[in-house]
C-alpha cells in the first residue's frame, strides 16, 4: 500500500473516530455470549436470573495502541415476581488517542401474556448514559501544527427498545443514541450530530426432539446520518451434558452502504461453556474485504454468573432460561 493511500485511510478513520466518538458503547458480537443487554435495554431483567457479565476485547493483537474495550454489566428484576427491572453497564473503550469511559443505567418493564406452558412476554426498556470522552494528543510529536494536549468533554445519551418473546422465538427493536449531540471541545466543527442507530434482531431456539439444540438469529443496524447498514447472520449450537452446557456459534457480519468502506466483512467463531451458574466464552473475529487493516484478528473473553434464579416454569429461549438445571 502506498504512503498516499495510508494517509488517506488514516484521515478517513480519524474523521470517523471524531464524528462517532459520542456513539457510546460499540456493538460487536458480545450479545451472542448471553449478553443481549449490552445492545438492547429491553433485555434488562428479562429472564429468570439476575446476570452479571464481564467482557474484555482486544483488536489487532500485537499492534501498539490497538483498540481495547472492557465492559461490566448487571441486570435484574426488582423482585422475583416484579414486572419492573433495572440494569447498569460500565465500559472503557480506547482506540489509541481516543477513549471513552461511561456508566449506563436502564429501567425495563415486562408484560407477561403467558398461556399454557409457553412463555409469552412483551418488554420495554429505556437507558440513559453518562460518558467522559477524551482525546490524548500528548504523545504526538514531530508536527508543530498538532498541539500536544489532552482534551475531554462530558455528554449524555439515551437508548429505547422493545422486545417480544414467544416460546423459542425472540425479537428486539432498539433505537440507540436518541439525543442529538451538541457542539463540543473535541470536534468543534461538528454540531447537532445525528447518531441514531436503529437495530432489529430476531432468532428462534429449536430444542425439541434432538441431541443438539440450534438457534439461528440475525441482527440489522441502520445508522441514520451516514446511511451505513450492518447485517449479522448467526447460528449457535448447544449440547447439554450432566451439570454443564457446551455451545458454539458462528457470526457473519457485513457492512455496506453510506459513507463507509465498501464490503467490510467479519467472521466470528464463538466457543462457550456454562457450568451451573457460571459462563465462559471466547470469540475470535477475522476481517476480510477490500481493505483489511490487520491479519491478526480480534479476541474477546466473556465471563458471567447468574444470580437469584427463580424456578423454571415455562419453555423459552436460552436468553430467558438462564438456569440450566
Amino acid at each position: 500500500m502506498s504512503k498516499k493511500s495510508k494517509i488517506l485511510i488514516f484521515s478517513v478513520l480519524f474523521l470517523n473516530f471524531i464524528s462517532f466518538s459520542q456513539e457510546t458503547l460499540p456493538i460487536y458480537q458480545d450479545y451472542l455470549s448471553d449478553n443481549v443487554f449490552l445492545v438492547h435495554p429491553a433485555a434488562a431483567g428479562i429472564g429468570e436470573c439476575a446476570k452479571i457479565r464481564l467482557t474484555a476485547r482486544s483488536q489487532w493483537l500485537g499492534i501498539g495502541n490497538a483498540p481495547q474495550l472492557q465492559t461490566l454489566s448487571y441486570h435484574s428484576k426488582f423482585k422475583e415476581d416484579s414486572r419492573a427491572a433495572f440494569g447498569a453497564i460500565l465500559f472503557n473503550d480506547k482506540n489509541g488517542f481516543h477513549s471513552q469511559k461511561a456508566v449506563q443505567g436502564t429501567y425495563a418493564y415486562h408484560i407477561s401474556m403467558n398461556k399454557g406452558n409457553t412463555f409469552n412476554q412483551l418488554s420495554f426498556g429505556l437507558s440513559l448514559s453518562a460518558v467522559q470522552n477524551e482525546v490524548d494528543q500528548s504523545s504526538f510529536s514531530g508536527d508543530p501544527e498538532v498541539q500536544q494536549i489532552i482534551e475531554s468533554d462530558f455528554y449524555i445519551n439515551s437508548d429505547f427498545g422493545m422486545a417480544y418473546h414467544y416460546g423459542g422465538f425472540s425479537s428486539y427493536l432498539t433505537v440507540k443514541n436518541i439525543f442529538l449531540t451538541a457542539k463540543n471541545n473535541l470536534a468543534s466543527e461538528f454540531e447537532a450530530l445525528n447518531l441514531r442507530n436503529y437495530i432489529i434482531g430476531a432468532g428462534y431456539y429449536f430444542s425439541k426432539g434432538a441431541k443438539l439444540q440450534y438457534e439461528p438469529s440475525f441482527m440489522f443496524q441502520f445508522k441514520e446520518q451516514t446511511g451505513e447498514k450492518i447485517v449479522d447472520l448467526n447460528i449457535k449450537v448447544y449440547k447439554k451434558l450432566k451439570g454443564s452446557l457446551l455451545w458454539a456459534g458462528l457470526s457473519y457480519r457485513s457492512s455496506f452502504g453510506g459513507n463507509t468502506f465498501e464490503n467490510a466483512q467479519y467472521f466470528s467463531p464463538i466457543l462457550g461453556v456454562n457450568l451451573k451458574r457460571f459462563m465462559f466464552s471466547y470469540t475470535f473475529t477475522k476481517q476480510s474485504g477490500q481493505i483489511v487493516f490487520s491479519d491478526v484478528g480480534f479476541h474477546q473473553l466473556s465471563l458471567g454468573m447468574n444470580l437469584f434464579c427463580s424456578k423454571r416454569r415455562l419453555a423459552a429461549c436460552p436468553n430467558i432460561n438462564g438456569q440450566l438445571f
